[in-house]
């Protein structure tokens, strides 16, 4: 098994420290509204399901502009496509903080939140485009761990919100965005692994089964972490009566662990397979939400929340180590598609658990439905993964010519 040292020799680690960097600050930004939920909820009067839209909007918005960015990406090259997406964001803060003065005018704010939330299959496609296959695992969970802006998010920008008002948080975000920029322009190289394909050769992935297989179990991993993580701070707050900077700090322990996870579920990935490690964390996030519908103790509701983050991070991590072993020259526009539907999947979460407040008097439903939803898929995985193993995957989900321990390395087949 390659060293972490290794690991890193085989392919460029500053611009993978780069991508990591850029889709950390902008996964903040995209969730600044379900961080500061709370205050916007107080201040606009809101119900739980207008609170479930409000939060749900930015996450809709991201989902949808993901795929475009996706596809300028292959043409404009990742790194230039990450730093014009960089320079929109700082512009739409700037917006928030001067204009934001209403309910519809969060709304359309979080439509433009939604330009933060696009980054990622550029992202993880310009973190790990400079790595082997048997490498990308890791390579592109360290990137994908740039969702630890949650954690960012939810720990800082309630007290500011507190302190300054919520509308001048949105200042304070766009000033962060001058660090990844800066980062990307200087320390960023664009990868080599690119192929001149045309247009209809770049969207092939949304006219493969295997395509839609991917962004349905996606829809459960990184959907659940998205929108648990977004609707967490008004979940504390509402369910259990702490105050709005106590929810933020609870929701960053789960958030936490969801974002350091998946480096650990790309590495496992790599070296078990991404298929055996995708089923043991949705076995471990049905366990968990179905425990949730107990409505257990703070301490234990947390204690629970951490460990369904946990299941979902590594999940994440697995997913991706299969995608560019899938789609080995169109990673980002793959990834973006997947990442696109994925998050539509999140922007739904939000909406369920607000309606399943607001009309049932309990958050119990909302779980209750996504665990059930997550033991469809898993019962799907296992029915996949016998067309996957040998077709352009090997074993359990690990890359084609990766031999097992102790045995000398195979042959890799020059497409997967």
């Amino acid at each position: 098994m390659a060293s972490f040292k290794t690991v890193m020799k085989s392919g460029h680690p500053p611009t993978l420290f780069a991508a990591f960097l850029y889709f950390d600050f902008c996964f903040a930004i995209w969730v600044l509204n379900g961080a500061m939920g709370p205050f916007i909820t107080e201040t606009y009067k809101l119900t739980p399901a207008q609170t479930g839209f409000m939060i749900s909007l930015p996450i809709l918005a991201g989902a949808l502009m993901r795929f475009p960015l996706g596809v300028l990406a292959q043409y404009i090259g990742r790194k230039n496509a990450a730093i014009v997406e960089m320079s929109v964001i700082m512009l739409a803060m700037a917006y928030g903080y001067l204009f934001v003065s209403s309910y519809n005018e969060v709304l359309a704010m979080g439509v433009l939140l939604g330009i933060a939330g696009a980054s990622f299959g550029v992202a993880l496609s310009l973190g790990s485009g400079w790595f082997p296959p048997e490498h990308k695992g890791l390579a592109m969970g360290i990137a994908g761990a740039g969702n630890s802006g949650t954690v960012l998010a939810v720990l800082f920008a309630p007290p500011l919100a507190q302190a300054y008002g919520w509308q001048t948080t949105y200042a304070f975000a766009g000033l962060t965005m001058l660090l990844p920029l800066a980062v990307m322009i200087v320390l960023a190289k664009e990868p080599p692994d690119c192929e001149h394909q045309s247009f209809k050769e770049h969207i092939s992935c949304l006219f493969t089964k295997d395509g839609w297989a991917f962004s349905l179990i996606y829809v459960i991993t990184f959907g659940g972490f998205i929108g648990l993580s977004n609707f967490l701070p008004t979940f504390f707050y509402e369910q259990f009566a702490v105050t709005k900077v106590e929810a933020g700090r609870l929701t960053m322990l789960a958030a936490f662990m969801g974002s350091g996870i998946r480096i650990v579920g790309g590495y496992f990935a790599d070296r078990m397979g991404g298929i055996a490690v995708l089923s043991v964390v949705l076995l471990a996030a049905i366990a968990t939400l179905l425990w949730l519908t107990a409505t257990p103790s703070l301490a234990l509701t947390t204690l629970l929340f951490m460990l369904c983050f946990a299941a979902l991070g590594a999940g994440n991590g697995a997913l991706f180590q299969l995608v560019p072993l899938r789609w080995p020259s169109n990673t980002a526009v793959a990834g973006s598609m997947i990442g696109e539907i994925g998050a539509l999947g999140g922007a739904i979460l939000p909406n369920v658990m607000g309606l399943s407040k607001q009309y049932t008097g309990s958050f119990s439903m909302g779980f209750i439905g996504y665990a059930a939803f997550t033991a469809i898929v898993l019962g799907c995985l296992a029915l996949w993964q016998r067309k996957w193993v040998g077709s352009w995957v090997g074993p359990r989900g690990k890359a084609m010519g990766t031999a097992p321990e102790g045995q000398p390395e195979q042959l890799r087949p020059a497409t997967a």
